[in-house]
Parts: C-alpha cells; structure tokens; sequence
C-alpha cells in the first residue's frame, strides 16, 4: 500500500498532470489518499512525482 499526499499545488502545470492528480484523489494540498501498490498507480505517480510525496505503509495500518 502506498500513502500519497499532495505536497505542491498542481496550479500552472499541465492539464494532464492535475488531472492526475485529481484521478489519484488528491483534491487540497497535505491531504493524503491510500492506494494499492499497483503498475497503474506507479505509472501514475511518476508523472506527478514532482507534486507529491509517497510513503509506503503496511496494508493492515491502511485500514
């Protein structure tokens, strides 16, 4: 599991990146969604990697 949180505004950058964002669940800025550790969620990660910060966290605790 991966905890993702919003760490920079995605104001300014691409369309395609806050939209990212947005499929993520990350809608304010230190707000923190978990997700399933899947190629997906990489792939979309790595195009937003510069707003975010990413932690992974057992799936128990995810709970």
């Amino acid at each position: 599991m991966l905890k993702i949180t919003l760490v920079r505004s995605p104001i300014g950058y691409a369309k395609d990146q806050r939209a990212t964002a947005e499929a993520l669940g990350l809608h304010k800025l230190h707000h923190s969604r978990v997700h399933d550790d899947t190629p997906a969620i990489r792939g979309m990660l790595h195009k937003i990697r510069h707003l975010v910060e990413v932690e992974e966290v057992p799936a128990d605790a995810a709970q």
